[in-house]
């Protein structure tokens, strides 16, 4: 791989002195950042590598999410105005049912090509029941860094034709663990998904925790307290709020990702410190869904791991970083005034907190010397951007003011795969014409 010098307009570092730097450049180097440079101390004309001139755009981290459905992506606005039970009873499980290997490549590939010509390098994605061989391939061609694995169905009260047995579901799951855990040069990893409590017997939770000891940085993802009525049930069901039930089986540590975590009782909310549990915020979807809004700021203040996800294209329906940055910040302003959740902590929640919410921190999330080349550039020289930008408005820009239109180039470990907003893995007609054709099979199957 030949040597890269990106020459920007600026370096947004996400570093623990949230530096900004002008000025500069970074040099690529085997899929790293084995330099940045000032340009004042440096001769361009004697770099003996290929020069990338990006001298009007704002180079940032890639953005990392945290909860994403690839295999629903399919399915956006097919499942509009609904709570989320309905949401799953009604739409969302029969569809996930009816996928067969061709559509859930088209939903999968759909996914992809939104995520990262949004300026998302990394996901946690909660997989699919079955065929999930599938998305683990399409996600290594892609480019994509991720955490994902099959979503683990072993009661289903809501959909019964979407269930598994126990045995079923864990002998697969460790089948493809074993396979795909710290594949693609280790861009892949495991994470074990079980979907939620109201799909899953304790047996299941208890022994896919104890699986994970084969497979040292896994994840353990699943979504919890989102909808009222679903932590009714819970209660029902185990006698317990929902992170006290997860906290009573063993299943919460720094390795526990949990999606949502809206309706948290006081004693919740200290399990969830104590146990240095990740919480996937995806405040889209809980608005769409009208689940609710998770008290972040309290989250934040209390030292709780939080970042961000769009979820799924169905309950969203973007799956784009800015727009969940964007969200984030402004519905707990209403609540707990304006400065409750500022741009430079949201921006972080999209890149160095993702990063660490996985255990990636030192490799990715910020712009820092020896860190993967996952990058994205953005074109803040527009009409609908601030005029003037200070450090401070950049952050304003960025979350604010920005969207998908903004970005002009992703690198993932130096790779160019997105120029001038273009992605360069996928041909964007071909992929609408394949999915058009999918999904018209796929409502004849669910039919």
């Amino acid at each position: 791989m030949k040597n890269k010098l990106l020459i920007p307009k600026q370096i947004v570092t996400a570093d623990s002195q949230n530096r900004i730097l002008k000025n500069h450049a970074v040099e690529i180097i085997d899929g790293k950042i084995a330099g940045i440079v000032a340009l004042k101390n440096f001769i361009i004309s004697d770099y003996d590598g290929e020069l990338l001139d990006y001298s009007r755009f704002t180079l940032i981290p890639g953005f990392i999410q945290t909860h994403i459905h690839l295999c629903q992506t399919l399915f956006r606005g097919f499942a509009d105005d609904l709570e989320l039970l309905d949401w799953l009873q009604k739409r969302i499980f029969p569809f996930e049912n009816s996928h067969n290997k061709n559509s859930l490549k088209a939903s999968v590939q759909l996914g992809l090509h939104d995520l990262l010509t949004g300026g998302t390098t990394t996901i946690l994605d909660m997989g699919t029941l079955r065929h999930q061989e599938i998305i683990f391939e399409e996600l290594i061609g892609s480019g994509m860094r991720a955490y994902a694995g099959n979503c683990m169905i072993d009661q289903n009260e809501l959909y019964p034709e979407l269930c598994e047995s126990t045995d079923e579901n864990l002998k697969s799951t460790y089948e493809l663990a074993k396979v795909f855990h710290n594949s693609n040069n280790g861009k892949i990893k495991y994470g074990f998904a079980p979907r939620f409590v109201l799909s899953c017997s304790e047996k299941l939770l208890k022994e896919t925790k104890e699986m994970m000891k084969d497979f040292p940085g896994s994840i353990f993802h699943t979504h919890s307290s989102e909808n009222k009525k679903e932590v009714e049930t819970v209660r029902q069901m185990t006698g317990k709020e929902n992170v006290e039930y997860f906290d009573s089986i063993g299943l919460l540590d720094d390795h526990t990702v949990l999606a949502h975590c809206i309706h948290l009782k006081d004693k919740e909310i200290n399990s969830l410190k104590n146990n240095s549990v990740r919480v996937a915020h995806c405040p889209s979807s809980n608005l769409k869904l009208g689940s609710g809004i998770a008290n972040i700021p309290r989250y934040i203040k209390e030292g709780i791991s939080v970042s961000l996800g769009a979820d799924g294209a169905p309950c969203n329906n973007t799956l784009s970083a800015f727009n969940e940055m964007r969200i984030s910040a402004l519905i707990q302003k209403p609540i707990y005034g304006p400065t409750s959740m500022d741009a430079l902590t949201v921006f972080r929640l999209a890149t160095i907190e993702g990063a660490k919410a996985l255990h990636l921190q030192n490799e990715i999330g910020s712009i820092e010397v020896g860190k993967k080349a996952d990058l994205v550039l953005l074109d803040l020289e527009k009409t609908d951007q601030p005029i003037q930008l200070s450090d401070e408005q950049i952050y304003s820009s960025i979350v604010y003011s920005s969207g998908k239109s903004n970005v002009k180039a992703v690198f993932a470990d130096g790779n160019l795969i997105v120029d001038n907003g273009k992605s360069i893995i996928y041909d964007e007609e071909e992929l609408v014409s394949k999915a058009k054709d999918e999904l018209n099979k796929l409502i004849e199957r669910k039919r």
